[in-house]
């Protein structure tokens, strides 16, 4: 079904109420005059005026006239018929004209409303003409000038209506666009978070428990010869679940590194080295130099957990008995290297990451290393041990920190 005008606003409403009421007016005053002035028919003009204003008030009330195009044009005729009744018993009639001008071009399509317009314009004109029996230039520009302003109102409004459609239109595409971005900011938000949980779980809950694992193996091997040895490992065992306890408390509170609470990354780096140390065949080395700058929490994190996890593998693949983790503090970088004299590795034939197995340390470091700005190098070759290095700009107060941070 066609519809009669674009969708009803409040200004639209008030505005046909507005013409309806004024119709109605010039109605009333047309009978009104013909009552007064004693004029010729004057019954009959009443009974005109009455039955228009009765067609007139049908249009705002009648729901399918609002909504139906071809239902209010026929309303549109029938109140142009009663109209032109009045119009041939009183001049008064000509100034319902004005009006008619706004319902003709609201309620038909363009140029069905112009031509509906100018008829009508030219219908009063010589209506009234013909009741004064004489024709002069102010009676043709009355109804003239009366057609041309409703039709640059109604057209102004009209353009209006469009460009407001537009612009709704376009807010609409806009809020369905930030809908799908925010939907797919939360989907790679989910994924991020994942994969730092992964990243963490392996540098510290997979690492801890693969050290007690091994320690409780020492134990197992030392028993029964050596029950002092085995005490030792099983007590060490118990400090690394202590550890591993505490980091699985951290995931839940979302703080840093216990390592880190009260510490210096520097502290931090040597007492891993010590803790390393007393528990494996391992002899791990922390060495400091240039002078330390404050480093952003994610900055520390992130070396602190690719010294765990370089030194675990150190411990579980290399086969070394020393290691070296030095931390540098390079003019506008800091770098951590770990250096082993372990078995070493073809760095180019470096298994997918396995579940199962394990795996998951060198694509973490590098993860890690990019997500802050920096780079991760690896050399080492079958024989001749392991050297990594962790590279990272000093960038304090830039953006990296919020990226980084947990």
């Amino acid at each position: 079904m066609d519809t009669a005008a674009p969708a009803p606003t409040p200004a639209l409403r008030a505005l046909a109420w507005c013409l309806h009421l004024l119709i109605i007016g010039l109605l009333v005053l047309a009978a009104a005059r013909a009552v007064v002035d004693s004029r010729p028919h004057a019954a009959t003009t009443v009974a005109v005026a009455v039955v228009c204003a009765g067609v007139s008030a049908a249009g705002p009330l009648v729901a399918r006239i609002r909504r139906s195009r071809p239902a209010a044009a026929w309303w549109l005729a029938v109140v142009g018929a009663c109209w032109l009744g009045l119009l041939v018993l009183s001049a008064d009639g000509v100034w319902v004209a004005f009006p008619l001008y706004f319902l003709q071009l609201h309620l038909l399509p363009r140029r069905a409303g112009l031509t509906a317009v100018a008829a009508t314009a030219l219908i009063a004109i010589s209506a009234f003409a013909a009741h004064t029996g004489s024709v002069s230039v102010a009676m043709v520009i009355g109804p003239a000038l009366g057609a041309a302003v409703a039709v640059a109102v109604v057209w102004g409004y009209q353009a209006l209506y469009r460009e407001s459609e537009q612009r709704r239109r376009l807010i609409e595409e806009l809020t369905a666009t930030r809908a799908d971005l925010a939907a797919a900011q939360h989907t790679a938000g989910v994924l991020a978070e994942r994969e730092r949980l992964a990243r963490e779980i392996h540098d510290t809950l997979a690492q801890g428990l693969s050290s007690i694992q091994l320690l409780l193996r020492a134990a197992e091997r030392a028993l029964p010869g050596t029950p002092g040895n085995a005490a030792r490992h099983v007590d060490q065992a118990r400090q690394a679940t202590v550890d591993s306890l505490t980091e699985a408390r951290r995931f839940v509170a979302a703080l840093t590194p216990p390592a880190l609470d009260s510490n210096t990354l520097a502290g931090a780096l040597e007492r891993l080295c010590a803790t390393t140390s007393a528990r494996h065949r391992l002899t791990a080395r922390f060495r400091l130099t240039g002078d330390p700058a404050p480093l952003p929490t994610a900055h520390e994190v992130a070396l602190l957990r690719i010294a765990q996890s370089a030194l675990s593998n150190t411990v579980r693949h290399a086969g070394a008995t020393t290691a070296d983790v030095t931390l540098g503090y390079l003019g506008d970088h800091v770098v951590l290297d770990v250096v082993d004299d372990g078995t070493g590795f073809d760095p180019g034939r470096v298994p997918e990451p396995d579940p199962d197995r394990g795996g998951f340390g060198l694509p973490a470091m590098r993860a890690r290393m990019h997500a802050l700005g920096g780079a991760l190098t690896i050399e080492s070759a079958p024989g001749q041990g392991t050297a990594l290095a962790a590279r990272l700009p000093l960038n304090p107060a830039g953006d990296t920190e919020r990226e980084g941070r947990p």
